[in-house]
């Protein structure tokens, strides 16, 4: 990846200019003589001449022809001709620049290069936590060890049978591990470094259901709270009709249990729900948001939506949008219908949702989930949050808060698998940067 500079202006542009390069070949990017050759154009401006200001809208008239040939590459306006009292004018007179970032501030262009990192990264996690449920991967004791963070399945296999999921097909019936097998593999896990440990299950709550024997989740739970060692356990995936009180009150009071939630809604509409075996009413997936949020302080809550499921009308889809403009999620795994050979709906129902249809309503809840996720992220600048760092990417680390926020910290330090608190200086839908509010916790 290349990157090409033009600076305008007086030596405290060029020294900004030296820090944008400086942080852009941090992360990876090289510099070119030809903006043509370039994936990143920074315009560093200068307006204390009224030639200089018309320079650079020259300049960038200039670039939206290679704009128009390569929508991939990024433009950054930046410097005087941005100003810091904001870019809303700017915006309206240049949509075809990416970032407007005021002087001296590499900060938003960064920012807006990673979040595509972050967001990539975050589906990768959805679909390697997928694969896992799925019983398609396995990885071996020794990769297992190199890691901060681990997975444990602790419910194989599902019996609910929603029309659309090839999980009963593929796995078979829920099947509940032995308590003694899930307490043993923990230990062994954080004896090997482990510090978090997510619990997996297609209805992971239902754990014990099938064995009046074993404890019920919230008693797993209980017990790998007091696992020496151990800093963290989540616990996925969640059902509406299983999330007990017992399992919430657990969450609250256990310090080792984080509180986040995932807990698929899948459809807005009740018809839609009904067609897909889902069990519940729409009313009771919002009664059961409303009782998260009142028992667990601090609580994020994440859900899973299938767009163009067979026979979702345009009226039953603006539901489900207006469902989650409404609730105000913190994240959305949104997936467009596609049927699995075998499955209820791909034998008895019809998938007369046009592609084009599906991708459209696709795109309008990820436009929306990215406003709301963005200003829930929001409330976390400026603030100081615990980040459990979990591995160095491209020279920054990168880690998670207790509500499974993304973080990014740059530091020269060792940070794997230490729990430190982090102040946040930027925040996007996707992902938060910040800066470890202790230096000497830092090197220790």
């Amino acid at each position: 990846m290349k990157y090409y500079i033009w600076t305008e202006g007086c030596q405290m542009n060029v020294a900004d200019s030296q820090r944008v390069a400086s942080a852009l070949e941090h992360l990876g990017y090289h510099d070119t003589p030809r903006p043509d050759d370039a994936d990143v154009i920074v315009m560093n401006t200068c307006v204390v001449r009224q030639s200089a200001e018309d320079k650079a809208y020259g300049r960038l008239s200039s670039l939206r022809p290679l704009k128009e040939k390569k929508p991939g590459l990024v433009i950054n306006l930046m410097g005087c001709l941005v100003g810091v009292k904001g870019s809303e004018r700017l915006k309206a007179r240049l949509p075809y620049v990416d970032v407007f970032s005021p002087p001296s501030d590499p900060g938003p262009l960064i920012a807006y290069l990673t979040q595509g990192q972050a967001q990539e990264l975050e589906q990768r996690e959805t679909v390697r936590r997928y694969a896992w449920m799925d019983g398609d991967l396995m990885l071996p004791a020794s990769e297992r060890g190199q890691q901060v963070s681990a997975f444990i399945p602790i419910v194989l296999g599902c019996s609910h049978a929603c029309t659309y999921c090839i999980i009963p097909y593929r796995r078979g019936g829920e099947i509940s591990r032995p308590p003694e097998e899930i307490l043993s593999e923990a230990h062994a896990l954080v004896a090997q470094g482990v510090k978090e440990i997510t619990l997996l299950g297609q209805i992971v709550d239902r754990y014990g259901k099938d064995h009046p024997e074993y404890p019920t989740l919230a008693g797993l739970l209980t017990r790998l709270n007091a696992i020496d060692g151990l800093e963290r356990v989540r616990f996925l995936t969640s059902h509406p009709n299983w999330m007990t009180d017992e399992l919430l009150d657990a969450v609250a009071s256990l310090p080792k249990i984080m509180p986040h939630i995932e807990v698929p809604i899948q459809a807005g509409d009740d018809q839609v729900l009904e067609s897909m075996h889902r069990g519940y009413t729409v009313q009771q997936y919002r009664d059961l948001v409303a009782r998260l949020r009142a028992r667990i302080p601090n609580v994020s809550i994440a859900t899973d939506i299938i767009v163009g499921f067979c026979g979702e009308t345009a009226e039953q889809f603006e539901h489900t949008y207006e469902l989650l403009a409404d609730l105000k999620l913190d994240v959305a795994h949104l997936a467009r219908y596609s049927p699995r050979t075998g499955t209820f709906s791909a034998r008895r129902l019809a998938d007369d949702v046009p592609d084009a249809e599906k991708w459209e309503r696709f795109r309008r809840l990820e436009a929306l989930q990215e406003g709301i996720a963005g200003e829930i992220h929001a409330r976390y600048l400026s603030q100081a949050t615990t980040v459990l760092f979990e591995e160095k990417v491209k020279n920054r680390w990168k880690g998670r808060t207790p509500t499974n926020k993304l973080v990014f910290v740059e530091s020269d330090a060792d940070l794997r698998s230490k729990v430190l608190p982090v102040h946040i200086t930027w925040t996007g839908p996707w992902s938060m940067q910040g800066r470890v509010v202790d230096p000497v916790l830092e090197r220790n």
